[in-house]
Order: structure tokens, then C-alpha cells, then sequence
């Protein structure tokens, strides 16, 4: 009976699907990108809006793709679209950048040190909720019509999204290691930039993601107001002069400029995190 039993336990291990057979509900989790599935999409949304001005009904406002494809091509002629766009790219990294920097040094001062947790992590959680179109008026009370306050409504919404980044990323690193650091006699400093700083690393991309979503928002919000050139001014412009066609060059690029961004973070995914 016994040696049966282990025959039978044989015969199931041996049934069992080896390790690089995908199984059902694991490989399920494993998704990857379907390139042709993806232009598909794109192509059944040109077909829709070409199909939805058919009727030349203006009332909906909707442009012809062709309409907005010659839009495209006397904005790039005259160099209008470049200077929008330069305009908008400037304002952009900038802000992100200040943000990103204050954000990721109060994000590492609240998940390694007590004084930093008790202090900011209050202040933070307070700021995060407030929209901060709300603060553009008072920043342009602060720094100006100009440059200034666009620069740090974005910094501004950089800012949350990038300590709680920070702070969760230090949080993630197993303490484990740590510990076998330190029982080694590590320095402290080099604990900080070979353990937990390339621990965090997943955590700051992730943040990156969504910090750079809300810059794109409140680029567009800022230059709004008071601003000659950028691709929020052409928008803002183009719908009080009815263009629904340059306005929809505006938009397009604004979309062009996101997924340009996430492409770049998912390159850098890949090169930083190839480990994994």
C-alpha cells in the first residue's frame, strides 16, 4: 500500500508542467503589448472621427482629419508650432525637474529619518489634496505674469506625487539586507547609495509616471493664463477664434508629448531595472 502510494505521488510530479510552460492563471498575469492590436486601435479611432464628419455637420465642431492635417503643416511652415511647443517643453522640464528634486529629497528625509516623518509627512499629506490650479493666482501674486508662476504651478504638482514616491520606494527596501550591511560594518553613506537607493529606483519611475501626467495638466492650465506661446496658449487661442482645426493640432501634440514621455520612462525601465 505504501509503495503504491509513492507511485502514484511519482506519477503526478511527472505530470506536472515544467517551469518554462506558461500555466493558465500565471500566464495570464504575464501581459505584454500586442504592437498590431495597438495601431489597430488607433486606426478604428481615425476611422470613427473620419466617419463622424461625413455629414459636414459644423455644429459638433469636429474637424476632417484633413482639416487638421493641413492645420499641422501651415503651423510647422510658418514656425508657429515650434515655438509653442519649445515654449511648452521649457516650462515643463523646468518644473518638473524643481519638482521632482524637493519632492525626492523630502521623500528620502521622511522614509529614513524620524524628525523628517514627524514634520513633513503631516505638511505633505495636507498639501497633496489641494488642487493646484488653485494656487497659479497666488503664484502669479508671487512671481509674475511671467515664466515664474508656470514654473512653480507645475514644480508645485510635481511635488506630492513624488514624495509619496520616494517615501514608499524607501519603505519597500527589504530591511533584511540592511541589517546584513550593517552587520558587515557598511558605512552608513554607503548603505544609503548601494542598498537603498537602487531599491527605490522602481518606485521613483513609477512616480515619474504620474508626476509627468499631472506637469502635462497643469502645463496646459498655466499657460492659460497670460501666456503668448505654448501649446496651452495655441488651445486656449484657437477655440476663441472657432480654429477648431489648429485646435486640435494643440491637443494632438499635447497627446504626442505624453506618450513621448512614457515611451522615454519605459526605456528607462528597461535599462535600470533589466534585473529584474
Amino acid at each position: 500500500m505504501h509503495l503504491r502510494t509513492k507511485t502514484d505521488a511519482v506519477a503526478q510530479i511527472a505530470t506536472l508542467p515544467d517551469a518554462e510552460t506558461p500555466v493558465g492563471r500565471l500566464g495570464e498575469f504575464n501581459a505584454r503589448p500586442i504592437p498590431q492590436l495597438s495601431l489597430a486601435t488607433f486606426a478604428i479611432v481615425l476611422v470613427l472621427w473620419w466617419v463622424a464628419t461625413l455629414s459636414g455637420n459644423s455644429s459638433i465642431g469636429l474637424p476632417t482629419p484633413s482639416d487638421v492635417m493641413a492645420a499641422l503643416r501651415d503651423l510647422t511652415r510658418s514656425g508657429d508650432l515650434l515655438k509653442h511647443l519649445g515654449a511648452s517643453l521649457q516650462r515643463l522640464i523646468l518644473g518638473w525637474i524643481l519638482g521632482a528634486c524637493c519632492g525626492i529629497g523630502v521623500g528620502f528625509a521622511i522614509g529614513l529619518f524620524s524628525w523628517g516623518r514627524s514634520i513633513a509627512l503631516p505638511l505633505v499629506s495636507a498639501i497633496f489634496p489641494i488642487p493646484k490650479v488653485a494656487l497659479l493666482p497666488l503664484f502669479i501674486l508671487w512671481f509674475g505674469i511671467g515664466e515664474g508662476s508656470k514654473v512653480a504651478t507645475i514644480a508645485a504638482g510635481v511635488f506630492s506625487p513624488m514624495v509619496f514616491a520616494t517615501y514608499s520606494g524607501v519603505g519597500s527596501v527589504d530591511r533584511n539586507v540592511i541589517r546584513m550591511a550593517q552587520t558587515f560594518g557598511l558605512p552608513r553613506r554607503s548603505i544609503l547609495w548601494k542598498i537603498i537607493l537602487p531599491g527605490t529606483v522602481p518606485a521613483l519611475l513609477s512616480g515619474s509616471r504620474i508626476s509627468c501626467s499631472i506637469a502635462l495638466i497643469l502645463l496646459t492650465a498655466a499657460e492659460m493664463i497670460g501666456a503668448q506661446h505654448g501649446l496651452g496658449a495655441l488651445v486656449l487661442a484657437s477655440g476663441n477664434l472657432m480654429r477648431t482645426d489648429q485646435l486640435f493640432v494643440g491637443i494632438l501634440m499635447l497627446s504626442v508629448l505624453g506618450v513621448s514621455v512614457s515611451v522615454f520612462l519605459s526605456f528607462l525601465e528597461r535599462v535600470l531595472l533589466h534585473w529584474r
